[in-house]
């Protein structure tokens, strides 16, 4: 005969009818990683992106990410450890904002008159109170600055929302050419999906550097000519405005009034050159179109094997059945099913697209200076390292943000590819 329980065991047996429910988790937070980088993730797009109105505007008609002054270059953050070098450089640059600034120029002249020196004097010194004192009046720079004595934390937060913005158009380029590709491979099959993988094999075969480098040389050859059949086409223009102003005259006119002419016509017509503005946008929407026209091969693959899986599944065929349209199942039945895949492959997508364009700005091949990317920082700042002084903050900053938004892009890609895992669902 068996054991007969105890009344703590008859106690402690719950049925199975009264149990309590398993804990529901929410898909989105089953990865604290994912979190975290969600979070760092979306103040970094907010602090860069959204402060790329401030940093690409103009100041006395300069960019204020293009904006220095040579004599305080170089100068370390505010907050690190200074020596004697970069201390002269320091003061040589109070010198300079002082003499450009009247209220810091009132500010010295109040420090030196409680020192009982003269400005000169005071300058001059180079030690004691008097030297400290003035010296608190230089720029506090909190990333500090480069050889040209241009803000780095504009410059850093610049360069990331080109980067940033780089990527993102990028990698949705990728996804919805991967995305139409692989699903009309997929959908059609037959001879039709054999040769649009074999296309795809092909381009396998080639390198990837390869390709973005002849894509971008194209592309700017072809502005390039663009742009000098435009200058060519308004000079033609002008001497045709200063010819008929000249005929209007009487024929004959002065080398001073045909100058004037000349000048008029510059005015009313344009050179045809390119603005410094239209140029980058140009670079710009090159490097993202050369990145996402050659990334979106795995994408293709990845979506022409979910819809080979799922088009012959009965919920497509059902629909096929009653006559349904093709465009109509893929947007009912094939997209939201595809959903998961794309938003993953998306998420882990644009880190790459950002290291690719970071490292072919850091080669000369992306975007060019002076506007900045963290790609092209890194590659300034690389120079910027040698054994008689290095000039550590111009390679640091660059390339820790980049680092950390590159970490933080991948813990989001795989929180969300945990979160559109069915097997990792709590029931």
């Amino acid at each position: 005969m068996g054991r007969a329980r105890t009344s703590d065991e008859a106690q402690a047996s719950v049925p199975a009818i009264m149990a309590p429910p398993m804990a529901k988790d929410h898909p989105l937070t089953r990865s604290v990683a994912g979190m975290i980088g969600l979070a760092f993730l979306v103040a970094m797009i907010l602090v860069s992106l959204g402060s790329l109105p401030f940093t690409l505007s103009q100041d006395d008609g300069v960019p204020r990410y293009n904006a220095g002054i040579p004599r305080e270059g170089r100068l370390p953050p505010f907050w690190a450890p200074h020596d004697k070098g970069d201390t002269d450089r320091q003061f040589l640059a109070v010198q300079a904002s002082i003499a450009q600034d009247p209220d810091l120029l009132e500010s010295a002249r109040a420090i030196a008159f409680d020192e009982g020196l003269t400005l000169d004097e005071a300058f001059e010194a180079r030690e004691g109170r008097a030297f400290e004192r003035l010296r608190a009046l230089a720029p506090k720079p909190l990333f500090g600055t480069d050889y040209l004595g241009r803000s780095l934390l504009i410059r850093v937060l610049t360069g990331g929302g080109i980067s940033l913005s780089i990527g993102i158009a990028a990698a949705l380029l990728s996804v919805c050419i991967g995305t139409l590709y692989g699903a009309v491979a997929g959908y059609v099959g037959g001879m039709v999906d054999a040769v649009m993988m074999r296309v795809v094999d092909i381009l396998y075969g080639l390198p990837y550097i390869l390709l973005v480098v002849l894509l971008a040389v194209a592309v700017d050859a072809a502005v390039e000519s663009w742009a000098s059949d435009r200058v060519a086409r308004f000079s033609e223009q002008r001497a045709a405005y200063v010819e008929d102003a000249v005929e209007s005259d009487g024929g004959e006119v002065s080398d001073e009034r045909r100058a004037e002419l000349e000048r008029e016509a510059l005015a009313e017509i344009g050179s045809g050159e390119l603005r410094s503005g239209t140029q980058n946008a140009i670079n710009v929407v090159t490097l993202l179109v050369a990145i996402g026209g050659v990334s979106w091969l795995t994408m293709a693959r990845v979506i022409r094997g979910q819809v080979l899986s799922m088009k012959n599944q009965p919920f497509v065929e059902a629909a096929r059945a009653i006559g349904a349209p093709t465009h109509r199942i893929f947007g009912r039945h094939l997209l939201p099913n595809l959903l998961g895949p794309v938003i993953v492959y998306a998420t882990l997508s644009v880190p790459q697209a950002i290291l690719q364009e970071s490292f072919l700005s850091f080669l000369g091949i992306g975007v060019k200076p002076p506007l900045p990317s963290w790609g092209n920082l890194a590659a300034e700042g690389l120079n910027e390292l040698n054994p008689y002084k290095s000039h550590w903050w111009l390679l640091f900053f660059p390339c820790l943000l980049l680092g950390l938004t590159l970490l933080a892009l991948n813990f989001v890609g795989e929180g969300l590819r945990e979160a559109f895992d069915p097997k990792r669902a709590r029931r």
